[in-house]
């Protein structure tokens, strides 16, 4: 039991961090204009996981996604054991709600601004130009500011199932690598860089599709700051969000994961196994 304990501490604190310095960098993008180009956002997001990994892994796997703790239970669940699955995901929730309370305590003053300067009502049509410091919309709010608008010339740039399709596809993409730089049958080339390519490969994705989803790849980062910003006031427009669309964070990611699990089981991984016998 106190082995289950000290790993969902880390999952909560691994989380945090994973989402603290993600949300963190969109919030000062969005805000205060810190960071220039969607590579600086994604480069600290890459960061960011790194560093959250790095921090955790000894303690629980540093899974910190629940679409990965979804393909570790059902494509390791040798060396996972299924009763941990629960209590990781709901660590992971309780990470990323703090993380997101810490960016509402440290920004508020910040999105207020924002929100006078833009002539936004916080939680009617167009407040996603805010809310999406925490949760996350499709198209990119930032990059398409018309799809905030009823009837703006992007609204309908993206529907809900090509969103999760591409939260599907990028998680699946993430999720590969991951079984790939972890696999104990085979003998890794990454060793104490794995944290970093993990990280990476984030950043890589993120600066692809961010400005399709805003690239979020794990249920757990969009549904716990989203969760404070429909109780900091955005309401309806957090969740379900326009078109109804919250559910894309949530579905296409714990998809994509299976899939790429699944890719990986019967590519790399049975080769692997082919090598080990």
């Amino acid at each position: 039991m106190s082995r289950l304990r000290d790993a969902m501490v880390a999952e909560v604190c691994g989380t945090f961090l994973l989402v603290l310095f993600g949300t963190g960098v969109v919030a000062a993008a969005v805000l205060t204009g810190a960071q220039v180009g969607l590579w600086q956002v994604a480069a600290v997001w890459g960061f960011g996981v790194t560093i959250a990994i790095a921090s955790t892994a000894g303690v629980s796997g540093a899974h910190l996604n629940p679409a990965v703790t979804l393909a570790m239970t059902v494509f390791r669940g040798t060396s996972f054991p299924r009763s941990r699955a629960l209590p990781y995901v709901g660590a992971q929730m309780a990470g990323a709600v703090l993380a997101g309370c810490v960016v509402l305590a440290v920004f508020s003053p910040f999105i207020e601004r924002f929100e006078r300067e833009h002539s936004i009502v916080r939680g009617e049509g167009g407040s996603e130009a805010s809310a999406m410091v925490f949760g996350e919309y499709f198209p990119n709010p930032a990059i398409y500011p018309e799809s905030t608008h009823e009837g703006g010339a992007d609204r309908d740039l993206v529907s809900p199932l090509r969103a999760a399709g591409v939260e599907a596809f990028g998680t699946a993409v993430l999720v590969f690598v991951i079984f790939a730089l972890t696999d104990a049958r085979r003998a890794s080339v990454a060793g104490t860089m794995t944290p970093l390519l993990i990280g990476f490969t984030v950043a890589v994705l993120i600066s692809l599709f961010a400005p399709v989803t805003q690239a979020g790849w794990n249920p757990a980062r969009d549904f716990g700051p989203r969760l404070v910003a429909f109780v900091a006031g955005w309401g309806e427009v957090a969740i379900p969000g326009p078109h109804g669309g919250f559910w894309v964070y949530i579905l296409g990611p714990l998809v994509g994961g299976l899939v790429g699990g699944a890719v990986y089981e019967v590519t790399l991984g049975r080769a692997g196994a082919a090598v080990e016998a």
